[in-house]
């Protein structure tokens, strides 16, 4: 990556960090996890359209996040996409071979030291409740032996951008400044855990990060 698009991204990502704080009551914790330098995989539910927003503006760092191929070619928003590293997926259904094109994406930015995000559930949440983290999350890390930050993300559930009482987007905004809470975990190395056992692993961190942001939000 270049020095000027490292600087870009980095600016960017305290223009995000602004532009949260405007539109809730946005609180992050633990953002001392995640390592100054090298690479790192951060893995997150996944509540709504903003989530990616909301975890690149808390992070100490800009994060390179993995995202649907549909929504990536968006017209209008493609360029923003690109400019911020985020990584496409598209199902091996309609496109075959694609996985692997993502995941070889993922290796190369994770081998050049750079943060990646994912959200192991595959989809955004349709009830409200965290579910059971899918695969490729171990063939991630069994590609690449690096640090894995877990993080939970609360108070988006109810917005305009999930799916609470309707398909998300599809709704008129009925909430503004609401509090939303980041909580950033310890990083988990995976040879403490392996194969099934990881994924099982982070899934209950990730819980429990969520549950600490949900009792802050309730406690506000």
């Amino acid at each position: 990556m270049t020095w000027w698009l490292k600087m870009i991204r980095c600016l960017l990502r305290r223009v995000i960090y602004v532009v949260m704080r405007i539109c809730y009551r946005f609180s992050v914790h633990g953002q001392d996890y995640l390592p100054k330098n090298g690479a790192a995989l951060v893995v997150c539910n996944h509540v709504s359209f903003m989530d990616a927003l909301v975890l690149g503006g808390g992070s100490p760092r800009p994060l390179r996040f993995v995202m649907d191929q549909p929504i990536f070619e968006s017209r209008w928003l493609k360029w923003w996409f690109q400019l911020v590293g985020a990584i496409p997926i598209e199902s091996e259904r309609h496109s075959p071979g694609a996985l692997r094109r993502t995941l070889d994406e993922v290796s190369q930015a994770l081998r050049a030291g750079d943060v990646v995000m994912v959200f192991p559930e595959g989809r955004i949440t349709p009830d409200g409740e965290i579910h059971n983290f899918r695969r490729g999350l171990e063939t991630i890390l069994a590609r690449d032996n690096v640090p894995v930050i877990p993080a939970g993300l609360a108070g988006l559930w109810g917005s305009w951008t999930s799916h609470y009482g309707g398909k998300a987007l599809k709704k008129w905004p009925s909430r503004f400044r609401a509090p939303v809470s980041l909580h950033f975990g310890p990083p988990v190395s995976i040879h403490e855990v392996e194969g099934v056992a990881l994924r099982r692993y982070l899934e209950t961190r990730v819980r429990a990060l969520k549950a600490a942001g949900d009792s802050e939000i309730a406690h506000r």
